[in-house]
């Protein structure tokens, strides 16, 4: 089946490198380091930091072109949609290559940049899309051997509807991590359509919440209470003769 997808041409803000793993890979990055990754009921988790832009790096390692289905709150990254992986606009790597996407693709030139947020001011919460907020989804597809060449057009995310339009807005809260629309930064890209093999070759989801969530979910250790703190608090380190 022959599926047209969007490829990464001309990456200003985007880097383009080589790929250092073995599989197909996803990762988070703030200031251009990868976050701490968390791992709890079967789930990968990484810790949400309020208000920081951060990107998103796909990888692939192999000696084939992949194209990449990646979501953020379960809207796809290039057209802000939501549909299954096969069927969605991806993101096209060559061998070996490794990319950075900074934010929303809006156009053929710029994109807008992804940070943390709370619920009630994310891009899907604009969107009257809430259902998939707090993950984020790359699916991975082999290149099949014969491309054929079509076109397609961009289209401008769809805009931001009314708050007061906003499906389930009273359920949000700013206590769960989103993503929001931050500044416009400039991205170039160009179209091409890819024959893809069906099946997958890896699938990367990844949970992302504010460091209370994680606490309350397990996934990382309970802080101790200012008291609790104090109450273990001593002047001197305890000293035994006998064991001199």
């Amino acid at each position: 089946m022959r599926k047209t997808l969007v490829l990464t041409a001309i990456l200003i803000l985007a880097t383009a490198a080589h790929a250092s793993s073995y599989s197909c890979n996803l990762t988070v990055l703030t200031g251009g380091v990868p976050r701490p990754v968390y791992f709890a009921r079967g789930t990968t988790y990484i810790e949400a930091l309020h208000g920081r832009e951060y990107s998103l790096q796909i990888s692939n390692p192999m000696p084939y072109r992949v194209a990449v289905a990646l979501s953020v709150d379960g809207l796809n990254t290039i057209d802000a949609k939501h549909s299954d992986g096969w069927n969605a606009s991806k993101w096209v790597l060559d061998p070996y290559e490794s990319v950075v996407i900074d934010g929303w693709q809006v156009s053929e030139t710029s994109a807008r940049r992804f940070f943390f947020t709370g619920e009630r001011d994310s891009y899907g919460a604009s969107l009257g899309q809430t259902e998939n907020l707090g993950v984020i989804e790359a699916i991975f597809y082999r290149e099949r051997e014969r491309p054929i060449v079509e076109e397609r057009e961009f289209a401008e995310p769809p805009a931001a509807a009314p708050r007061s339009g906003v499906l389930g807005e009273s359920k949000q809260s700013d206590d769960y991590a989103a993503t929001g629309m931050g500044d416009r930064t400039r991205h170039d890209v160009t179209t091409i359509d890819i024959d893809l093999d069906p099946h997958p070759i890896r699938s990367v989801r990844i949970r992302y919440e504010f460091r209370p969530q994680l606490i309350k979910l397990g996934v990382l250790p309970t802080n101790p209470t200012t008291l609790e703190r104090r109450e273990k608090a001593q002047g001197f380190d305890r000293w035994c003769p006998e064991k001199k």
